[in-house]
């Protein structure tokens, strides 16, 4: 018999929830694939809010910047949560443009549980293969959600597979749909054997559960079998009687099996719905109370006692001696700035004092935060499991570990990509000079992957991000949060500069001035360190050189690789050895030697044969099939190789990679070509060597620049 269901819960008020009964999630997907659509629905159907806001209008929730809702994409991640049932759910609603790709890393780090939210036109895009590496490294348990069903072209099966094939995932389907595009209604739940059909799509207040339909039930065996058969190794009992043909099974036992196969990163349940219809939702969260983790089903948190270097443990329990870590620094034009923190065990009260273990210092906390995206709550205590924020302090910052003075723990730092796209910029007025370095270290605190930087030749300011995108949110944001107006420069590329021959050479700085003199000398061999990054190694025998004047060399080679011997880019993937020298008793000092290792450095680069290498990027293009020849027509004179084309639904694609030196304006040159119905999508890839021919006119350009600026 039909069962109606409403769906929308009243909200609860915070309070104190068992630990296995709380999930931290983030939502993670490609862009435009419905990420923060999905989480406004999740927050009105566990009634946290009591109006929808919608994308498009430029109203939702977690999407608050007005950058944000003028664009329609996610750039900050937002921290909000909700009750369901009863669980409590903690949400980070991440950004999907490429640009943003920190605001996952960060995030993933201190998440349980991740929902991928995929274009059930598109399947699996590119940056939802990064965000699915970022949620690998950081062994995060995921379900996937293949949003979008109601679109045309929307094509379940073809998604499923495409998670199999480019991601490596071993998905088990859940869920069926029952139709697609105009004529999807909802889903048949292959565990509980049961149909849920959405009745309209008025804010999908009730849905029917329902006996599957005759002409349905042979393929829903058929997929219930394959879910079974990827979910009874995680259950003893379940596989012996799957073995002895006993194939009655009750769905708290398939939901325990498919939990533990979840939590151990073994098995990706997959689900399906159309979160801007409202349909879907609803399931969705049942299965992220179902299948994904507590933090009582997380690892121990380990890290290593900063004064002995051995690993420590810590579980999640308030009992435990305090361990916390700032993932996100935010500015609030309210209170200063935010930061957000993960509390993996203890508890922690307002006015706590707690300690700062890489600074050794000690601070008290003032208050302590419940976030709802730009909302603030004030709230006393966070217990271990947690995520809360508090009014920045002096020494908190990304990556930063707290604890208590009695019981040190240093948790490992977050890892961010480098920049790979700089511009210079200046003030308008002289008014606007002292508010901009306020604007640009504010929001270089809070956001890993922008930098600034003096050209100490031009006395320019150059900021550096990971694409065009990056930078003009930046310089908008500086407008409209600083209230600084700037000029900026042309866009240029993050070349880095590389070795491909083994040298050695001598390094020697003598001055004498009257009195004590100077004297460094030291001989340095030079070698490439191909993707290995930069190693120094002491080699120096008998003591050609003491011992405390090897760390200035070090010093002196690091300031060398800030500028190449060739058009003066950072120099990378080199080893630097010293391996001999010479001392005077009296007139050797550090900065000696710091100025002939330079010196050396710089010489022996120009000898070793200079290169410069340029970033790639990871590209794909998506365009009707009449305009396939003209897309690769211009991006094969954009120097581009194509590694893949192919069909997906009714839309062409082309993969490949390309130097970004030559993308810059591609958004407005491939519209041009494919009248508007052509879209891209970009990620930083690799560096690889420039060519011959494009070297010698990057390095003839720069030396022009130097010229005129003597």
């Amino acid at each position: 018999m039909a069962q109606a269901h409403a769906t929308v819960h009243k909200a609860k008020t915070p309070k104190e929830f068992p630990l296995e009964k709380v999930r931290n999630i983030g939502i993670i997907a490609h862009i435009d694939a419905g990420k923060t659509t999905t989480t406004e629905r999740i927050l009105y159907y566990t009634g946290r809010i009591h109006r929808l806001g919608e994308v498009h209008e430029g109203s939702t929730t977690t999407d608050w910047m007005p950058q944000e809702r003028e664009r329609g994409i996610t750039i900050t991640a937002a921290a909000t949560y909700c009750a369901w049932k009863d669980c409590q759910i903690n949400i980070i609603d991440t950004p999907g443009h490429v640009d943003f790709t920190a605001e996952v890393e960060r995030s993933l780090r201190v998440l349980d549980g991740a929902v991928v939210v995929f274009d059930g036109v598109q399947g699996v895009e590119p940056q939802s293969e990064t965000v699915w590496r970022q949620a690998d490294k950081y062994e995060v348990p995921r379900i996937a959600y293949i949003n979008k069903m109601d679109r045309l072209g929307a094509d379940f099966f073809m998604s499923f597979h495409s998670l199999g094939e480019k991601l490596g995932a071993n998905a088990a389907a859940v869920q069926l749909p029952i139709g697609a595009e105009d004529k999807f209604e909802g889903m048949i739940d292959l565990v509980e054997m049961k149909e849920y059909v959405w009745l309209g799509e008025e804010l999908g207040a009730t849905f029917e559960v329902r006996d599957i339909r005759p002409e349905l039930l042979e393929q829903a065996n058929e997929w219930r079998e394959k879910m079974i058969e990827k979910i009874v190794e995680y259950d003893e009992g379940l596989m012996d009687r799957y073995v002895h043909n006993k194939r009655h099974f009750d769905p708290a036992e398939l939901r325990a099996a498919m939990r533990k196969g979840v939590i151990l990163g073994k098995v990706f349940p997959v689900l399906c719905g159309s979160s801007y219809k409202n349909k879907g939702v609803q399931p969705m969260l049942d299965a992220v109370m179902h299948y994904l983790p507590s933090p009582l089903d997380r690892p121990s948190v380990t890290g290593t006692d900063p004064e002995t270097g051995e690993p420590v443990v810590r579980n999640a329990d308030d009992e435990e001696p305090l361990t916390a870590f700032f993932f996100k620094i935010q500015a609030d034009p309210f209170v200063g700035k935010l930061a957000f923190f993960r509390l993996y065990s203890g508890k922690l009260h307002v006015g706590d004092t707690v300690y700062f273990p890489k600074k050794k210092a000690s601070e008290r906390i003032g208050r302590l935060l419940r976030m709802h995206a730009n909302k603030r709550e004030e709230i006393q205590s966070v217990s271990a499991g947690e995520i809360a924020a508090t009014v920045a302090m002096k020494n908190s910052g990304v990556g930063v570990t707290f604890c208590r003075a009695e019981h040190p723990i240093l948790l490992e730092q977050i890892t961010f990509p480098e920049p790979v796209i700089s511009v210079a910029i200046e003030p308008k007025t002289k008014a606007d000079e002292e508010k901009m370095a306020n604007a640009l270290q504010r929001l270089s605190e809070e956001d890993q992957t922008f930098r600034v930087k003096t050209d100490e030749e031009t006395a320019q300011t150059i900021i550096s991000g990971m694409g065009e995108l990056h930078l003009d949110i930046i310089v908008d944001r500086m407008r409209r949060e600083f209230n600084v107006q700037a000029n900026v420069g042309q866009q240029q590329v993050a070349f880095k500069e590389t070795i491909r021959k083994k040298v050695e050479q001598e390094g020697k700085y003598i001055r004498q001035t009257g009195g004590r003199g100077q004297y460094g000398h030291c001989w340095l061999r030079i070698e490439p360190h191909k993707n290995k990054g930069y190693e120094f190694v002491d080699g120096i025998k008998q003591g050609s050189i003491p011992r405390e004047f090897i760390a200035p060399i070090e010093r002196g080679v690091r300031e060398a690789l800030e500028e190449g011997a060739l058009a003066g880019f950072p120099i990378v993937d080199i080893k630097v050895t010293v391996f001999d020298g010479s001392y005077h008793e009296v007139d050797s000092n550090e900065m000696a030697f710091r100025i002939a290792a330079a010196q050396a450095l710089r010489a022996g680069c120009q000898k070793a044969h200079p290169v410069l290498l340029e970033p790639i990027m990871r590209l794909e293009v998506t365009m009707p099939e009449q305009y396939m020849g003209d897309v690769i027509a211009d991006l094969s004179a954009r120097r581009a190789k194509i590694a893949e084309m192919g069909v997906r639904g009714n839309v062409k694609f082309v993969r490949g990679a390309v130097p970004l030196s030559t993308m810059f304006g591609y958004a407005t040159a491939v519209r041009s070509i494919s009248q508007g119905r052509a879209a891209f999508s970009m990620e930083p890839s690799h560096y690889e060597q420039v060519p011959a021919n494009v070297q010698k006119a990057i390095v003839e350009k720069r030396g022009m620049k130097k010229t005129e600026e003597n």
